[in-house]
């Protein structure tokens, strides 16, 4: 699981928010905060992986709440939710290392991309084994192999396809949609779109396993 706080002055927002996250793999919250001070304590508390942070906050800027987190040594994760357009603000969110930058208002889709980007991004940093300047250039670039030479179908993303293309060539055997969903650290529904889709485009082969009840598991493997 990757748990979230979200941050937001606004508590219907914020239950907005947090009924949004919920709904997508493998994410839960784990606590809601409405002013900086409330986000650091809680942080410190609940340690989580990931914090969803708005920057107006009615008792310090959302920025300055990264700086105190980073002084506090907490190494969490931060994306920002926030209606601040302005540039110094999208520049210095980007120097102090946020993962994404989304901004308000949006629809569940455009959380739903970020979230599994960032599950996806997430999961090959922690099983990165670096042998070589690829590797590094891979892990500072968020690029992983070459892109395939189709255009993937609307709601996929080449991070999430690529992803799913390395643990298949990295698999001794063929794996099911629900293994490669904990591979990777994507919900099994996204995982089986994007292996079905590598399955259409002739990258991968499916076999069939049969149990002693219900339907055949489909199991897929990459075409050397």
């Amino acid at each position: 699981m990757i748990d979230v706080l979200i941050v937001d002055d606004d508590f219907m927002v914020a239950r907005v928010h947090r009924a949004f996250v919920d709904r997508v793999e493998p994410f839960r919250v784990v606590g809601t905060a409405n002013t900086g001070e409330q986000a650091i304590a809680a942080v410190g508390e609940l340690r989580p992986d990931l914090v969803l942070l708005d920057l107006y906050l009615p008792d310090m800027f959302g920025l300055d709440v990264i700086s105190r987190l980073r002084t506090a040594g907490h190494d969490c994760d931060v994306m920002v939710i926030s209606a601040a357009r302005e540039a110094d603000a999208v520049r210095n969110a980007v120097r102090q290392g946020v993962v994404n930058y989304l901004l308000k208002p949006f629809e569940f889709e455009d959380l739903r991309h970020r979230l599994e980007r960032y599950a996806a991004k997430r999961n090959s940093l922690l099983t990165t084994v670096v042998r070589g300047q690829a590797d590094v250039d891979r892990v500072l670039t968020g690029t992983t192999l070459a892109a395939p030479s189709v255009s993937l179908p609307k709601g996929m993303s080449m991070e999430t396809a690529e992803l799913i293309e390395r643990t298949l060539r990295g698999t001794d055997g063929t794996l099911s949609a629900a293994e490669c969903a904990a591979r990777t650290g994507i919900s099994r529904v996204s995982a089986r779109r994007y292996l079905e889709h590598f399955h259409d485009t002739g990258n991968a082969e499916v076999s069939l396993r049969y149990g002693a009840a219900g339907r055949p598991e489909r199991r897929y493997g990459w075409r050397a």
